[in-house]
């Protein structure tokens, strides 16, 4: 017979880790937003900052892998609650690397600045806040579906990726054109090459949440599959 307080001991349990889990998606979140600001206005003061917040992400990971860990040695979960703890650690990992794409995009604002370069500085900012926002609302979706364990939601988070990628392409192909434009600002150019890089990561690692949700909710691994094919998953 099962134990009525110990599953909700156990419930109790996957709340509070979940909700770790959203609380420290919105910080990730919160640091991308930051660093992009930072980039587009050049403020070191807030480079700074979200530097300031990218060890309280990896003491959020930490913390979470060990709350997870011994809920498996206590409670032994199956099925659906073993695939939601996997979603979890999944998700940890890949907000923490989330904030570590941010933290890459405040260095390199603290570097152009340090450089004096900043001040004259070719960069086509409406570009590039319209890919962090994509990539933003994408890491948005993505958490949004983690929360409510909704997997069509996840699947559209999969369907705007390729958005994603081509928003990414258009900047380096802008980038290279300002490259060959003034061959001085190469250097300081490949640093931005790097920014957009970083934030065509956070949408892929919004894109791997939503694979893990879908996993959790369907039982099937759709990493490395064609849209269609999550697509006759998720049905």
């Amino acid at each position: 017979m099962i134990d009525t307080h110990t599953m909700k001991q156990f419930d109790a349990e996957l709340r509070d880790v979940n909700s770790r889990v959203l609380q420290m998606g919105g910080l990730a979140e919160a640091q991308v937003a930051q660093a992009v600001y930072a980039l587009a206005n050049f403020s070191g003061e807030t480079a700074t900052q979200v530097l300031a917040q990218e060890d309280r992400l990896n003491q959020m990971e930490v913390e979470i892998d060990t709350e997870m860990q011994q809920i498996v040695a206590m409670r032994q979960p199956a099925a659906i609650d073993l695939r939601l703890l996997f979603a979890i650690s999944k998700a940890s990992a890949n907000l923490e690397r989330v904030g570590d794409e941010a933290a890459r995009i405040a260095r390199t604002v603290q570097r152009l600045i340090n450089t004096g370069v900043s001040s004259r500085l070719r960069l086509p900012l409406a570009d590039l806040q319209f890919t962090a926002d994509l990539a933003c609302s994408q890491l948005r979706r993505a958490l949004d579906a983690f929360a409510r364990l909704d997997a069509a939601e996840a699947l559209e988070v999969l369907k705007r990726d390729d958005q994603l990628d081509q928003e990414f392409d258009g900047l380096l192909r802008k980038l290279i054109t300002y490259m060959m434009e003034d061959p001085r600002m190469i250097s300081s150019s490949i640093d931005l090459v790097f920014v957009a890089k970083a934030i065509e990561r956070v949408g892929d690692h919004a894109k791997n949440l939503a694979e893990a949700v879908i996993y959790v909710v369907k039982g099937t691994d759709v990493r490395h599959v064609t849209v269609p094919e999550v697509e006759k998953a998720v049905r």
